[in-house]
């Protein structure tokens, strides 16, 4: 239970930190309005989130009472998913594109909100929440429900300290990046062999 669990924070943190849209937002917000800016991103990112382990929580669980037939076919595309996504990270360019061009300037209200609805709307986060959770059950007696929800609140946990420490850490970050160009491609490989890896976990 403690190794599934230690696990899926080591592979949350990693995808964490890997430049994706949601981070590098964070980091410009950060970058060209200070780090409050980014933190009321965060924030509104983070919530998100609650929605979308709502969702997989009472929709797979509900599946694997009904069918462990079903419930291995989700796990099975879930796989695919995930390693057409380390696929995807593969043919991607490695440098991190940190353009600060035409970020308007708005309010922690406006941009909690930005964030909120930026995470609820995107479907491909609701994918990889199917995809990537139902690796990771980590109990036999608990509740599967309750399972998401504690493996949603650490993803959210996780996420939010390393999300936070991008904003606080916004300019240091952004100078290094600039300065060691080869930051972006160790990042990438981190992504592909966590993606990889959690493809075959889930299959096992």
């Amino acid at each position: 239970m403690i190794e599934i669990l230690l696990s899926f924070i080591l592979a949350t943190s990693i995808l964490a930190i890997s430049p994706g849209p949601d981070n590098i937002y964070v980091l410009t917000q950060s970058v060209v309005n200070g780090f409050k800016y980014g933190l009321a991103t965060t924030f509104g990112l983070i919530t998100g989130c609650i929605i979308h382990t709502t969702l997989l929580a009472f929709g797979v669980s509900l599946i694997i009472k009904e069918s462990e037939t079903l419930f291995f076919v989700i796990k099975l595309l879930g796989a695919l998913y995930l390693v057409f996504l380390a696929f995807k990270v593969y043919k991607s360019h490695s440098t991190i594109n940190l353009s600060n061009e035409h970020i308007p300037k708005k309010t922690y209200g406006q941009l909690f909100k930005q964030g909120f609805i930026m995470n609820v709307l995107n479907p491909k986060v609701t994918i990889f929440f199917l995809a990537f959770f139902p690796g990771f059950l980590f109990s036999d007696t608990l509740s599967t429900v309750l399972q998401f929800y504690v493996l949603g609140f650490v993803f959210m946990a996780v996420s939010l300290i390393i999300f936070s420490t991008i904003a606080l850490l916004s300019g240091t970050i952004s100078d290094y990046i600039k300065s060691h160009k080869n930051v972006g491609a160790v990042l990438k490989w981190l992504q592909i062999v966590v993606f990889i890896g959690i493809a075959i976990l889930i299959l096992i």
